[in-house]
């Protein structure tokens, strides 16, 4: 027959754990079930899950060619209106991209690309991934290399001037 362990007496360590710094001032403090305060902040702030970065393209065909064929993301949805291709989303992981044709209402001469840098994350080798990419006829903008924070990564320019830099999971 199997006995019952008696539960252990709390350490004064563990009280000491259980005393909490005050709260920052707006935030409200719970005490949960648990015997823990919660100091978030109520109303409760955004949470996100996912984020996704939406980019109007020149030329959306070659676009999508350079984010699928090059760098390897997979197509997941497509839009058309009148039957012609209008949009794409295209995924990487949990990341998506949303590819839009550009109308032209604001001109052609309109630059792209100005001031956006798209930073990825990977556990995969960076290094691999750089010459995956220059293999399938990709142009770097830097190789691959060890940053002072510990991570590594590489650039490349996508066909309107948007940046990527793709690094390791540190």
């Amino acid at each position: 027959m199997a006995t019952r362990k008696k539960p252990a007496k709390r350490t004064a360590r563990k009280a000491a754990a259980r005393k909490r710094t005050p709260a920052r001032k707006g935030a409200r403090k719970v005490v949960t079930t648990v015997g823990f305060k919660d100091t978030r902040h109520k109303p409760e702030t955004l949470r996100l899950r996912t984020a996704a970065v939406g980019l109007t393209v020149n030329d959306l065909q070659r676009s999508l060619a350079f984010y699928r064929d090059v760098v390897g993301f997979v197509v997941a949805d497509e839009w058309k209106v009148e039957g012609r291709l209008q949009g794409v989303e295209v995924r990487s992981g949990t990341i998506s991209l949303f590819l839009d044709q550009d109308d032209w209402k604001k001109g052609r001469e309109r630059v792209k690309g100005e001031g956006i840098r798209i930073y990825g994350r990977t556990v995969q080798d960076v290094d691999r991934l750089a010459e995956g990419i220059k293999a399938r006829g990709g142009v770097l903008s830097h190789e691959p290399k060890t940053e002072p924070w510990g991570e590594r990564d590489f650039g490349l320019v996508d066909p309107d001037g948007f940046k990527i830099t793709i690094s390791s999971g540190v």
